[in-house]
């Protein structure tokens, strides 16, 4: 038996669309990183890019759940002495680039600042609204929330 190893002319790249309105943001996130990088295809390798390619709108009506709107921080640090900076996710969401919420959690799932996951994350396309310009492109929807009943936030009864 051989192991079977996908090259770059049998790589086919598809193209999918995500409404994130009322999904929980870690959820949403493992979701697209799998889809991002290929493992949710039988001639996964990971050497290879054989992710297609997401695209997330409605970014800015992203849930997270318990107390993690308020009480997780997120940390930047300018290069400078005493140059920490820390955010919240809900000044985030309100600001003036809500996606980057979406952006950062998908980022982090993804391997670790290697070229692959760089190469990667170009393949991800996140808009606050709900239009997008790759209508082109012809993306099929990716319905996150029928996978799981607690992927979506509110729950039908």
């Amino acid at each position: 038996m051989k192991t079977y190893t996908a090259k770059a002319s049998d790589i086919q790249k598809k193209w999918y669309v995500v409404d994130a309105e009322n999904l929980v943001l870690g959820r949403v996130a493992t979701q697209i990183a799998l889809v991002l990088r290929g493992k949710n295809k039988p001639m996964f390798t990971p050497s290879m890019d054989c992710g297609d390619n997401v695209i997330v709108i409605n970014a800015e009506k992203i849930h997270l759940t318990g107390k993690k709107l308020t009480d997780k921080v997120y940390y930047r640090h300018t290069g400078h002495p005493g140059g920490i900076k820390e955010t919240t996710p809900r000044k985030i969401l309100s600001g003036k680039f809500p996606e980057r919420v979406i952006e950062m959690a998908v980022t982090r799932m993804l391997t670790r600042e290697s070229p692959m996951a760089r190469r990667q994350l170009r393949h991800l396309f996140i808009y606050a609204g709900t239009e997008h310009p790759h209508q082109a492109q012809n993306p099929e929807k990716l319905d996150l929330a029928a996978k799981n009943p607690k992927n979506n936030k509110v729950r039908k009864a």
